[in-house]
Formats: structure tokens, sequence, C-alpha cells
């Protein structure tokens, strides 16, 4: 790359000097005899060509210092894409965990023992009346309900409720506006997710997920106030599931 440089640069510049008019030398004052000042003995050197002298000096030490360095003449890199201040949940966090961690898959059984319950919420009205951020960060979504149950599930909970109903990993979440629909039951906010099992490993688990992390912050933030409420339960009831499991269709309740 720095010798096809140099030589495209050479032969620039020569083309340039060859196409530079230089100018002729004035004409010097006779010599006075009498005493007269002297003429100076000094070459008069035209202004154009000292330009050019130097423009090539420069250009020839450019080329020398990129070669001895052994770097190429490269572009600037493009500045990188801006990056929001507003951390953003993620589409959805792979709501399934590994269906060997759960006790009770099919939900058969009735759990009753210590446990956690978390707690999710809109913005407050106030909030999202006055936002200009994206309104979707002030809603609680079925991914939000998905992250807490996954991370339960995850700790070995032995039984997950949603508003008080049990719930399976198969079950079907969706939201319409304020309200959650759990196996076609609709549910009003706020949303109570509950977990019967061990609570440090509960805790741990919610604490240490990356998405209930961002969760969390964007609760702390003023300008976003999404609810979050999590307390340690002593007893905690969680019904036998009441649903129909069907493999093809998923869950349903008679």
């Amino acid at each position: 790359m720095g010798i096809e440089l140099e030589e495209t640069l050479s032969r620039e510049l020569h083309e340039v000097a060859g196409r530079l008019a230089v100018p002729p030398m004035p004409a010097l004052p006779a010599h006075d005899s009498s005493g007269g000042r002297r003429p100076s003995s000094r070459t008069w050197v035209p202004p154009v060509l000292v330009a050019a002298a130097t423009i090539v000096v420069l250009a020839v030490v450019g080329l020398l210092a990129a070669r001895e360095g052994g770097h190429d003449l490269q572009p600037a890199p493009s500045p990188g894409p801006t990056v929001s201040q507003t951390p953003s949940r993620a589409a959805d966090p792979d709501p399934q965990p590994h269906r060997g961690k759960i006790q009770d898959p099919d939900g058969s059984m009735p759990r009753t023992g210590p446990g956690v319950t978390v707690t999710l919420a809109d913005a407050p009205e106030k909030v999202i009346g006055s936002t200009e951020l994206d309104p979707n960060v002030l809603l609680v979504h079925q991914q939000d309900i998905r992250a807490v149950m996954k991370a339960m599930w995850e700790a070995g909970a032995t039984a997950v409720t949603v508003q008080g109903q049990r719930v399976v990993s198969a079950s079907d979440i969706t939201c319409e506006g304020d309200t959650v629909i759990i196996d076609g039951v609709p549910y009003p906010q706020p949303f109570r997710i509950s977990a019967v099992g061990d609570q440090d490993a509960l805790l741990a688990a919610i604490d240490g997920d990356p998405y209930l992390t961002v969760y969390r912050q964007q609760a702390a933030d003023p300008a976003i106030s999404v609810g979050w409420d999590l307390r340690s339960e002593p007893s905690i009831t969680a019904p036998a599931y009441d649903g129909v499991l069907d493999l093809d269709a998923g869950p349903r309740r008679d």
C-alpha cells in the first residue's frame, strides 16, 4: 500500500511540476560605479518552486515515516451506534425452564410451605401521563411474569402460582390491556407470582437473573417506576393445577 501511494504521489507531483509556469527573474539594477548600493548577490528563487519543493519534502517524509512504522494509511473509523440510556427488557427471556428442574411439572399435587412472592405492576398513572419514554417500559408484560416464573423454577420451586392460581411450565400467559390472561382466565394487576420452596435459593435465583436485574433497575428509576416488590413468606399454599394438560394444544381449563 505504501509503495503504490509513493509511486502515485511522485507521478502526480511530476505532472504538476511540468505544468508550472516559472516567471522570469526580475531585472537586477545596474551596477553603480559611483559607490551606490551593490545589488544582492543571492540567487532569486521563484516562490512557486519553493512551495512545490516544500510539498515534495513533506510528502516524502510522511511516506518514509509510515513505511518505517509498518503502517498503511487507513481511513478514520466510522462512529458507532448511539447507545440508549434507558435499559430495555428482552422480547422474551426464554420462558421455559429445564423440565428436569420442576419437581411437579404437571402441578397435580397441592403444595404448602415457605416461599417468596414477587408483585409486579404498571408504573403510576402520573408517570405514564408525563413520560417522554417508550410507554412499553412503564407496563408489565407477559414476558416479565414468565421471567419471574422461570427464575423460581430454576431455583427448585415445588409450586408456582400467579394471582393464587397454580401454573405449570406449559401454561398459556398473555396480556390484554392492563390484565393478564392465564390459561384463558383474565386477572387484573397488580400481578402476584408466588413460589413454594427454599427461600434462600429462590431469592438468589431472582437476584441473579439478568432479565429481572434490568426490570429492577427500571423499577428504581423515578422516570419509569414500574412496580416491583419481593417478599419472603412463612407459608404459601399452592392448589393443584385444575386445568387439563393437552400435549398438542397446551393447558386449558374446563
